[in-house]
């Protein structure tokens, strides 16, 4: 998932445990609803977490707070995911869905070359140095001084209009 170039947002409700988790870890943002709650639970069955939970958990909540969740096997109030990192919004439950719809359509507002490189050097510069990760991200705002999307965002603004994205 962290290869797909359009970014992915999670609408938890309920219970997001152990695959369930480790899907909407795969996601690029999360939002919970109240009455969810999530954890890693596989340890109580004498097992780990299979899909990345053990990668992707303690790069959002930090290695303590992941270590804990994992060892104990402990579910999450939303409130708390929220506290420590693992969601970046909770909503009521009614307001779940629109609250991830209208996320999504702010998103898709933009220009899609854009999103696609900003994802890319987020996603691509976590596993970096430092310095190789400013140079990933000075590399493709380089790039995107060359295409269509940039040049009709400035006309746009300069004209005071909404650009029109053609994603090249």
């Amino acid at each position: 998932m962290e290869r797909c170039p359009q970014p992915i947002i999670a609408a938890i409700r309920g219970f997001a445990l152990g695959g369930g988790l480790e899907l909407a870890l795969a996601c690029d943002i999360r939002i919970a609803a109240e009455d969810a709650q999530l954890g890693l639970t596989e340890i109580n069955l004498a097992i780990i977490p299979g899909g990345g939970g053990t990668q992707r958990l303690p790069r959002l909540v930090g290695r303590g707070k992941a270590l804990e969740m994992i060892l104990t096997g402990m579910r999450v109030p939303a409130a708390e995911a929220l506290r420590i990192g693992l969601v970046e919004r909770v909503v009521p439950v009614a307001e779940l869905i629109p609250a991830a719809q209208t996320l999504a359509r702010q998103i898709a507002d933009k220009a899609p070359i854009a999103l696609r490189y900003a994802k890319e050097a987020v996603v691509g510069g976590l596993g970096l140095p430092l310095a190789d990760g400013i140079r990933l991200e000075n590399d493709l705002a380089t790039l995107l001084r060359t295409t269509e999307d940039r040049v009709e965002g400035a006309k746009a603004f300069v004209e005071k209009r909404k650009p029109k994205w053609t994603g090249k």
